[in-house]
């Protein structure tokens, strides 16, 4: 069977000025990927019936599937329905079922419908529609005829909780029902090694790994690999994986922290839990940044104890019990401070682990120690460590990306000490 192509073209103006950040595309391409759908192409078109006409002839000329977000509203420059069908020479009709559910939806709300709203149930002649439970445009795909044989459109609604729904219920039955392979990922994480390095080190794997695929990824601070193999419906894709996985285990297992955990902060929660453990963070340059994205986690309550922005020197010490005699003699950014912050919070809060996060963000020298200097202190009964980072950042961003491979380190040690943990 032939391996199929899509491309997704993205409608909205205020996509292209910048209103709006474009995630439905990167939610599109993960799934297609696990689909077995390769996708060569991503675009942008405003709400122009021309523009879009031209976009649409150039995806389908490199693709066999187009999956497009937005333009179905109710609203007169919505007219990505009108533009698609025209280019299938299909007309719209009314769809009974679509107008009455686009009713209910108003009477649930207690709202009244406007006549503008019928627009959205009137559907391509012959296209398989998608029910939309979250709001009131239902999506739709029309399949090829004649010249267009062999293509594809898919229409989604633009907002991403009417369109990921919609992709899961619907799109997805849909373009399984004549596939006969699929792909299947494994994302491996590593924190403290380099994309260079370790693609150094896994060169050769990576060259002759043809059936999985290992590909790299980077991110601030860590480095992603993921693992991805082709396999037969009903075929078990883990036999191919794993062994390979082990293989890069073996190699760089050290920095690995994590496969399909998401990010740091995640495998950090889901680690304290498998251990029944609880952490407490005491941050100075990060201002928060470690507890927050600790608690962006779901499940964080149930490991996370508190977490204190000690910025001043008066706090440090009369709230964690920093000694007058070390910020004297050493200094707020010190690892002596740091290490002081961590055994402060964790004796205050009675958590098993403690953290703290004290150094110099910018955008000027502070107590004669230099922009992007870092020290990052863990205490816990089995492991003891202060860490110090210094970024040598000189660009606009420098102090966010500071604070968040601080933040980042932090996590890391968390992981270390909970790994280090009496059974």
């Amino acid at each position: 069977m032939k391996q199929r192509s899509a491309e997704i073209l993205c409608i909205g103006t205020e996509i292209l000025m910048g209103d709006i950040i474009n995630t439905n595309a990167a939610y599109i391409a993960k799934e297609l990927a696990g689909l077995g759908i390769n996708v060569y192409h991503q675009s942008v078109v405003g709400d122009n019936p021309q523009r879009l006409k031209e976009s649409l002839a150039l995806a389908f000329s490199r693709a066999d599937i187009v999956i497009t977000t937005g333009g179905l509203g109710p609203t007169y420059d919505d007219l990505s329905k009108e533009t698609i069908a025209a280019y299938f020479n299909r007309k719209l009709v009314m769809d009974e079922e679509s107008l009455h559910a686009i009713e209910c939806h108003f009477l649930r709300l207690n709202r009244v419908m406007t006549d503008n709203n019928k627009k959205q149930a009137m559907m391509p002649e012959g296209c398989v529609i998608f029910a939309n439970h979250n709001g009131t445009a239902p999506g739709c795909a029309i399949e090829g005829e004649g010249e267009q044989q062999g293509k594809t459109a898919i229409m989604l609604p633009g907002p991403p909780r009417e369109m990921k729904p919609m992709f899961e219920q619907g799109v997805k039955p849909f373009l399984l029902k004549d596939s006969d392979t699929r792909l299947v990922s494994h994302t491996m994480h590593f924190f403290g090694i380099g994309e260079s390095m370790l693609e150094s080190i896994l060169h050769e794997l990576m060259e002759e790994s043809t059936n999985p695929t290992v590909a790299p990824y980077a991110k601030t601070g860590e480095v992603q690999l993921r693992v991805t193999a082709r396999v037969k419906q009903g075929e078990d894709a883990e036999v191919l994986l794993q062994p390979v996985m082990e293989q890069i285990k073996e190699k760089v297992g050290e920095f690995l922290y994590g496969i399909d955990v998401g990010d740091l902060q995640t495998a950090a929660v889901r680690a304290l839990k498998e251990k029944n453990l609880h952490v407490a963070v005491a941050e100075s340059c990060t201002g928060g940044y470690v507890a927050k994205r600790i608690t962006d986690v779901s499940g964080a309550s149930d490991v996370f104890e508190c977490g204190i922005c000690s910025y001043s020197n008066r706090i440090k010490h009369q709230i964690l019990g920093v000694r007058q005699e070390t910020l004297d003699t050493f200094g707020a950014i010190s690892e002596e401070t740091a290490r002081e912050m961590a055994e402060g919070v964790r004796r205050i809060s009675g958590a098993e682990i403690g953290v703290s996060v004290t150094g110099n963000a910018g955008p000027q020298a502070s107590e004669g120690k230099d922009v992007g200097l870092v020290y990052i202190g863990v205490d816990s009964d089995h492991f003891k460590k202060v860490f110090m980072l210094y970024v040598n950042r000189k660009d606009q961003d420098a102090r966010e990306t500071i604070r968040y491979l601080a933040s980042s380190h932090a996590l890391s040690l968390i992981l270390k000490a909970v790994e280090l943990s009496a059974q």
